[in-house]
């Protein structure tokens, strides 16, 4: 597991088994019990606090990382690993992380 990976996460219902995109560093990873996620959705809006995703970035469709639901969450439920997101992509996110959170 590393920063800037797509896995797959069980959440509790009433949500579903969803991708979702590791923000957590790196460095701390293997310390930590849980890990700051951003959930990836399929509902595209187009806003500045998404940045959109396609079966070119290795997704199996069209679908947005949401920067508005940022959470912390145990890292024993992350699943399997969809792809990785190159770093373009990750600086994109890093932009709708700050206009999210206002920053």
């Amino acid at each position: 597991m590393k920063h800037g990976e797509i896995h797959w996460y069980k959440f509790a219902h009433p949500d579903k088994k969803r991708p979702v995109l590791i923000l957590t560093r790196n460095s701390v990873l293997e310390y930590l019990g849980e890990i700051t996620i951003a959930p990836i959705t399929s509902t595209v809006r187009n806003i500045p606090s998404e940045v959109s995703l396609s079966k070119a970035d290795g997704m199996p469709r069209d679908c947005a990382v949401n920067c508005d639901h940022l959470q912390t969450v145990s890292k024993m439920k992350v699943g399997s690993l969809i792809t990785s997101l190159p770093q373009v992509k990750m600086a994109e996110v890093g932009q709708a992380i700050r206009f999210a959170l206002n920053i």
